[in-house]
């Protein structure tokens, strides 16, 4: 079953080949100040739906991906990087995390929520 998703204002749109089985919350910096709840596919798994120049992109320090919100409204909405396994990045497996939070009609309270200690871990 795919799933269709956008930011509040509809500027960017998303879909992903299928409904996660469990999401990721971060305490990490960027994302406690986001506030996403992650869910993680592979590029493959994911289709941009909208211009990419609607998508505006940030990418801090010696962070290892992009992080990408729409330009007109602001919401988060995906971030491309590497696989994560123990803490470090694995190039040769990219993954492409979307904010499950934007998921048209999905119940996002049915879905598992993993903690990651970002905060401490990076």
């Amino acid at each position: 079953m795919s799933l269709k998703g956008s930011c509040h204002c509809g500027a960017t749109q998303f879909e992903v080949t299928e409904a996660p089985a469990s999401v990721t919350s971060c305490n990490c910096s960027y994302c406690s100040k986001r506030g996403g709840l992650w869910a993680y596919y592979t590029p493959a798994q994911f289709k941009l739906t909208t211009a990419r120049d609607r998508v505006s992109t940030y990418q801090w320090g010696g962070y290892f991906g992009q992080h990408h919100f729409c330009g007109i409204c602001g919401c988060t909405t995906y971030g491309e990087s590497p696989d994560w396994v123990d803490y470090k990045p694995d190039y040769a497996n990219p993954k492409i995390g979307v904010n499950a939070r934007l998921f048209d009609d999905f119940d996002l309270s049915a879905v598992p929520v993993e903690h990651v200690d970002g905060k401490n871990s990076w």
